[in-house]
């Protein structure tokens, strides 16, 4: 079944900020209402009635290492830069205290080779390289861990640590995997957010939809934003994705298919 309960919308809030020893002092954010679409299926429901803070100019580059550089190391020195955006600092909008929130503050999150991403809230780490040719996409994240999806906050690109140079079409249409992940406990198991990233494509555009199956029950989806899951079972949930063209065919890539397995508690005691 699927409901809208609400429009697409800018507006902006007024949120209260108190240094000590000064009065409070009003700092005005805008943010984003992302239309309110209810969909609901074997008592699983995804609801996206969100606000999130709109961040249009944020900005991600890749300092080092330069794309296709063969000379690594076990552990290899990646710099990004950062304009319009700060790393280590709680989101602050409404949704922050709706799903499970990092208190160390907004991050990258950093995909290799589609796998389970790490978080990283300085634009300066190291990281392992696996031989062969490995294809990173690293974007900026709020602190609930929802990608930013304006068109500069993304990184996209290429690292051969070895001989093998496995394909990758950086300009065809490519879907990673960011959000559920891991355990959810407590409150947090309440509503689990479901995130991709989409590259040269935000489905509109082509036709095309992301198949989100849920314990095997599906959703169609035919716009790129994020989703709450509401019905999740205790313990092991699986999640698939599924990048389908216009005639329902799966659009070749590398990573299309993806399937992720989470666990959920609802209660501390419960297993």
């Amino acid at each position: 079944m699927r409901k809208y309960i609400g429009t697409a919308a800018l507006v902006s809030l007024i949120l209260f900020s108190c240094k000590e020893d000064s009065a409070p002092k009003q700092v005005e954010e805008t943010v984003e209402e992302i239309a309110g679409l209810v969909l609901e299926k074997d008592g699983i429901t995804l609801s996206t009635n969100t606000l999130a803070t709109a961040f249009d100019d944020a900005r991600l580059t890749l300092i080092a290492p330069a794309e296709n550089d063969a000379s690594f190391s076990d552990s290899t020195l990646f710099r990004f830069g950062v304009d319009n955006y700060d790393l280590a600092v709680n989101t602050s909008d409404p949704l922050s205290g709706q799903c499970a929130n990092s208190g160390k503050g907004q991050h990258i999150h950093f995909i290799l080779n589609n796998e389970p991403y790490s978080a990283h809230y300085n634009a300066e780490f190291k990281k392992q390289l696996p031989a062969g040719n490995n294809v990173l996409l690293a974007f900026l994240s709020r602190s609930y861990h929802m990608s930013v999806k304006s068109k500069d906050a993304y990184v996209l690109a290429e690292f051969n640590a070895g001989d093998n140079m496995d394909e990758f079409d950086q300009s065809a249409p490519h879907m990673f995997y960011s959000r559920p992940k891991g355990a959810y406990v407590g409150d947090n198991a309440k509503k689990v957010m479901l995130d991709f990233y989409l590259i040269n494509t935000d489905l509109k555009d082509r036709g095309y939809l992301v198949r989100a199956s849920i314990n095997g029950v599906s959703f169609d989806l035919d716009t790129w934003q994020p989703f709450f899951i509401e019905g999740l079972q205790e313990g092991e949930n699986t999640i698939t994705l599924e990048l389908l063209d216009s005639e329902g065919e799966l659009v070749p890539s590398p990573y299309n298919p993806v399937e992720r397995t989470i666990s959920v508690k609802y209660t501390p005691e419960s297993i």
